[in-house]
């Protein structure tokens, strides 16, 4: 039986900020060194010290905006340590993940040629945790100021000239736990106080973003709205999707139906979250002016056998490419609020879009996933008027079968991404389309036998887009057959 979709081209509901595709790249693990960072004198191809391959990987996603250097490390990082003459860099352990030496050879400048290389936005969080006022109000002028001072001109002999206009700027990170275990009024102050000094120059301004929620913490957001909204141009909210509970999490490889089925119904418990959290935004904040900026999501899992569990590396599955989809959906048809997101993490750690091995680099089905849906950046939402009639059930509990978002570019092509998480059964859509005429479908997805499919260094390509030819069309509509456990780009010229 087909479900039913209807979309009207010529009704868009908002724009999809770009930045909904963002990532994060924090000092954890191998992300940033060996993932990223791996020095001008490495024998792996660099550019001034940052990988080649990794570098050209992500170009072709396309990323927006790259959030660093945490995370729970955010709060113990002073950027003072990591510029100037790498010889002469402060070393520090790194307390919170793994205990390892830290050599700060990746500091303010690395990052920003980083992203100056994607051809991205930096998004850059400030130590509320363990810092002081005084010390991100000289970063933020470091990054942005462009005239005479001491902070200016040390940026001036550590070799830029010209300050980065950095636009978005988090004051803390998780200051409910790792950031400081404070209480929502105690930072809401905080917060009033810090972002004070990070200030405007030259015209130029910065786009400050508020610590905001874990998960469900509703209490947390109905304070710092009440009390700062006016002072912010954005609030956080972390969720990972665990299938198990923290202390247990699951395997990111050996899982079976439970594990898959529980995965799916978190990663839906997205869309709950978002609704509540906006909710009591638009209490304080009816016009929309504060963005909701969803800036740690993935999955997490427990970490491979025999890597250090401090460095939180776990492989990468169709099911997360199944959950990348999913929330990317749900990010799309909430973009009134959403205006950004960062998957954790680009490389290495968690659910990340590349794996390394030295030299050896993969991408993951999670980066397939982004390669697909990078369509929908900056494009107009279309409303989908969609029932989930059908249902996905496992042991009596039951959830869609189907998740999916539509936009139109400004070159008049619509992109469906749709996803069917049901293991084992195919989905059927009928979409109607009203506003253009439809001249030619093309399609691409994303699928396997297993749902336990990766990619892996000695079988890289085990898992990739094809092209996808299950649907016909006749006048405006649009007959879909989705394979299961899939996730589909549909583009129509």
């Amino acid at each position: 039986m087909s479900q039913q979709v209807f979309v009207n081209v010529n009704k868009p509901t908002g724009i999809i900020n770009k930045h909904i595709y963002g990532h994060f790249a924090e000092h954890l693990g191998r992300c940033i060194y060996e993932g990223i960072w791996v020095g001008e004198e490495s024998t792996i191809p660099n550019t001034k010290g940052i990988r080649n391959d990794v570098l050209e990987a992500l170009r072709k996603i396309q990323v927006p905006v790259l959030r660093w250097p945490g995370g729970c490390f955010a709060d113990e990082y002073h950027w003072k340590d990591g510029i100037g003459p790498k010889e002469t860099r402060k070393r520090m352990i790194n307390t919170h993940w793994g205990g390892v030496v830290e050599n700060n050879h990746f500091g303010t400048h690395e990052f920003l040629l980083f992203c100056e290389l994607l051809g991205c936005e930096p998004y850059i969080c400030g130590n509320v945790g363990s810092g002081t006022v005084a010390e991100m109000q000289e970063w933020v002028e470091y990054l942005n100021f462009d005239g005479e001072s001491p902070i200016a001109n040390w940026r001036k002999a550590n070799g830029r000239d010209l300050p980065w206009k950095v636009t978005y700027f988090g004051v803390g990170n998780e200051s409910w736990g790792c950031g400081g275990n404070m209480r929502a009024e105690y930072y809401a102050d905080l917060y009033r106080r810090y972002q004070t000094y990070v200030r405007n120059y030259g015209g130029h301004r910065v786009y400050k973003i508020a610590c905001g929620a874990s998960d469900a913490n509703y209490h947390w957001t109905e304070v710092l709205m009440r009390e700062a909204s006016e002072l912010m141009g954005g609030i956080s909210l972390h969720y990972y999707t665990i299938p198990g509970v923290w202390k247990n999490k699951g395997s990111a490889l050996e899982f079976a139906e439970d594990a898959w089925f529980s995965t799916m119904k978190k990663a839906l418990f997205m869309d709950e979250l978002i609704k509540n959290h906006k909710a009591i935004m638009d209490q304080y904040d009816p016009n929309k002016n504060v963005g909701l900026i969803v800036d740690e999501w993935g999955t997490w899992f427990d970490v491979e056998p025999g890597t250090n569990p401090g460095f939180l590396y776990q492989q990468n599955t169709l099911r997360d490419a199944l959950v990348a989809g999913v929330t990317l959906n749900i990010f799309n048809n909430h973009c009134d609020r959403v205006h950004m997101a960062n998957i954790a993490q680009l490389v290495n750690v968690l659910q990340a879009m590349i794996l390394t091995d030295q030299e050896k680099m993969v991408l993951t089905p999670t980066y397939h996933v982004f390669d697909m849906y990078k369509v929908h950046q900056g494009a107009k939402l279309l409303d989908v008027d969609y029932q989930a009639e059908t249902t996905y059930s496992h042991q009596g509990e039951s959830i869609p079968q189907v998740n999916l978002s539509a936009s139109v570019n400004p070159n008049g092509r619509v992109n469906f991404t749709i996803c069917n998480m049901d293991h084992a059964s195919r989905a059927h859509l009928d979409i109607q389309i009203s506003g253009i005429q439809i001249n030619k479908i093309l399609g691409k997805v994303l699928t396997a036998e297993d749902m336990r499919t990766h990619n892996t260094f000695d079988q890289p390509d085990t898992i990739q887009p094809t092209d996808f030819t299950g649907f016909t069309s006749q006048d405006n509509r649009i007959d879909v057959a989705l394979p299961p456990m899939s996730v589909v780009l549909l583009t129509i010229l």
